[in-house]
This record gives structure tokens, C-alpha cells and sequence, in this order.
């Protein structure tokens, strides 16, 4: 790296607790009396008749959208076109992570505050600075990056909590990274994701490793308790964690092998199935496994993986270890993406196999035990 500037991204503001979804209109007077809201089709209904009547008692003018359901670029101007011109000043994307990667696009396009509520935390979706972009079949596409993460994100935990577990779990599977992947980028001297790239600053890995061991002190908990519907201290913990705290490690320390191999797994036909978060959590196992970790470091993943029901083996993402041109397939694409740079170890297809086909040993020689 060329620089020995550090930089920090993140939102400006973040507000996480049970209820707060009804103070949305507060939140975002604010940013402006103009609001386009883009819902995700299981809550569009119920929510679209509460916005209207929250908006029209301020004095405020909402327009409320059912989300497609897909990120392609014709889903994405579509919504563009019917925000362009209308005089919006804030966009707002209720969903999943896709319903609010559409909010940011829109928001980016017509020069509008952005405002991200999550109706589950199973990505970094809601902090980050980027647009996820998929075909019409759902194909990942790429990613479009911004300059400027949203304005506000608003978690409302009693919603989260109510969510389901696979994609409450499917979350801290994702955040399971991000300590390894910003200590990667810290060790290899590599580039950050704020602008063009700056030196990862001492608060992006401090909250990279607080995402760590959070995960490792409530993760389990918090697991139990959304699956007896309890919105405890425990699932706040979490769902900052795989909120603001994975996020912030995304963007202001970087992505890794976990990441890199998400990509190339992610395509082949067999991991269809499979969360994004789950895949990232077996490629975390992998990346441990690449960069020869110490056991008692390999074994605290392993047990917060299996006990959580998160993959430590090919076939809980649909593949085998004795689908050797898969696997290939898949490293070889791994290989492709820019996160791998962060690797401190040499990487090529053969050695990532390789990796590969270590962890998964790892993980079926624990569950035998």
C-alpha cells in the first residue's frame, strides 16, 4: 500500500431499539417532509397504510412502493423513475437486505438522504455503502459503491427478534468474518474499502474483534432466544453485531477468503440453498485453515458453527469434497475477486482447494466426535 492515511466510514447515525419503527417520521423530519418508501412485499401492506397515516398527521407527504423483489438494474430504475423529478428528500428502504440496497440506489440517483430499516439482520446491508445488484434469475451481478454509507439506520429490535432463526443465525454467520477478514487486511497492508482505499485505523479493528467476541458471548443465547420469540439483551447484542459492527468491519477494514470464496461458491448450482451467511461462515473455517490458525482458535469457530447449525463441512452447502471440478470452479472464481488481495499466505485455485478440502475434514472429523 502507497498511503499511510487512515479512514473510518460509517453512517452518521444509528438507532437500534424495540419499537422504533414508529418513530420513523421523527427520525427522518430531519432529512426533509418528502419521503419515498420502498417496502418489501411481505410488509408492504401493514406498513404502508401505518407510513401514510404517521406522514399525513405530521404534514408530510410519503409515497410507499412494494419492492420487486430483486435488485436487477431494471427493478432498480424502475424505482428510479418513479422517485425522479417528485421532489423527495429522503428515501427509505424497509426490508431484507436487497429492498434496502434498492433504497440506496434510488436515493444515490436523485440526490436524497437514505434511510435503511432492516426487517431481519442477516447482512451488513443496512450500514454499507453499496448496491448488491442481481440478474432477473438471481444471479450476483456485481456491486455498485457509493461514496456515502446511508444517513440513518433505524433497527427496530422488537421486529428483528420476531424474525426468522435461519436468518438471524444466518447473520452472525456473516459477522463470523469479520474479525479474521479485517486482521487479514491489517497483516497483508491492504487497502480498506473508504474512497480509493486508506490504512485500516485502530477503531475499524477494535470493533472488528468487539464483532468477534460478542458473537462468541451471545451468539448461542441469542439464537434461543429469538426462537422463543424473546427480545432480550442478548439479541440487542446481536443485532448490533451483525448490524453496526460487521459493517463498520466491512468497509473500514475489508473482506478477505471467506469472502472471496463466498463468491465462487455462492455461483455453482449446488449452494443455491444456502444463506449468504452460511456460505461465509464455512468459508470463514477455510480461511482459518489457509492462513494455519492455532487449533484453539479453529476449535471456538467450530463449536460456535455447530452448535448454532452454521456449515463446518461441504456437504451442509451442497457440495462434495469429491466434486473436484465444483470446487475447482469455485476457487478459480475466487481467485477472480479483489478480496483476495487481502490474503496474508499465497493463494491460487490449487491452493484454495486445497484449503477447502482441509477444512471440510476438520469440520466432519468434529462431528463425528
Amino acid at each position: 500500500m502507497d498511503t499511510k492515511t487512515r479512514a473510518f466510514a460509517c453512517p452518521p447515525k444509528y438507532i437500534q431499539g424495540p419499537g422504533e419503527l414508529k418513530n420513523l417520521e421523527m427520525y427522518t423530519r430531519d432529512l426533509g417532509k418528502a419521503i419515498f418508501a420502498i417496502i418489501t412485499p411481505s410488509f408492504y401492506d401493514k406498513l404502508s397504510r401505518d407510513l401514510v397515516a404517521m406522514y399525513e398527521k405530521a404534514g408530510e407527504r410519503v409515497t410507499c412502493e412494494k419492492f420487486g423483489g430483486e435488485t436487477s438494474m431494471a427493478e432498480l430504475e424502475r424505482l428510479t423513475a418513479l422517485a425522479a423529478g417528485k421532489g423527495y428528500d429522503v428515501v427509505v428502504g424497509i426490508g431484507g437486505g436487497k429492498a434496502m440496497d434498492a433504497a440506496k440506489y434510488v436515493g444515490i440517483q436523485i440526490g436524497a438522504a437514505i434511510v435503511t430499516v432492516p426487517t431481519i439482520v442477516s447482512t451488513d446491508a443496512p450500514t454499507s455503502a453499496l448496491t448488491a445488484t442481481y440478474t432477473e434469475s438471481g444471479e450476483h451481478a456485481g456491486s455498485i459503491y457509493y461514496k456515502r454509507n446511508p444517513d440513518l439506520v433505524l433497527v427496530d429490535s422488537e421486529i428483528i427478534a420476531q424474525s426468522p432463526v435461519r436468518l438471524f443465525v444466518s447473520g452472525m454467520g456473516d459477522a463470523l468474518s469479520t474479525y479474521f477478514e479485517a486482521k487479514a487486511h491489517v497483516d497483508s497492508n491492504t487497502k480498506n474499502r473508504v474512497g480509493d482505499g486508506y490504512q485500516t485505523p485502530l477503531a475499524a479493528m477494535a470493533l472488528s474483534e468487539l464483532c468477534y467476541t460478542r458473537l462468541m458471548a451471545d451468539g448461542i443465547q441469542a439464537k434461543a432466544d429469538v426462537k422463543a420469540g424473546r427480545l432480550t439483551e442478548a439479541v440487542e447484542n446481536i443485532i448490533e453485531v451483525n448490524t453496526l459492527l460487521s459493517g463498520i468491519g466491512v468497509e473500514s477494514a475489508g473482506c478477505a477468503g471467506a469472502h472471496s470464496l463466498n463468491a465462487g461458491f455462492s455461483a455453482l448450482p449446488g449452494c443455491q440453498n444456502s444463506t449468504h451467511g452460511e456460505i461465509v461462515a464455512f468459508g470463514t473455517l477455510c480461511q482459518l485453515v489457509l492462513e494455519d490458525w492455532p487449533r484453539e482458535t479453529i476449535e471456538e469457530v467450530l463449536t460456535f458453527s455447530s452448535t448454532l447449525g452454521l456449515p463446518i463441512t461441504l456437504a451442509e452447502i451442497g457440495l462434495s469434497p469429491e466434486d473436484t471440478p465444483s470446487l475447482m470452479q469455485a476457487a478459480q472464481k475466487a481467485c477472480t475477486t479483489k478480496h483476495i488481495a487481502a490474503e496474508t499466505v499465497p493463494t491460487s485455485p490449487e491452493i484454495l482447494v486445497e484449503a477447502v478440502l482441509r477444512a471440510d475434514g476438520v469440520g466432519q472429523a468434529w462431528k463425528k466426535a
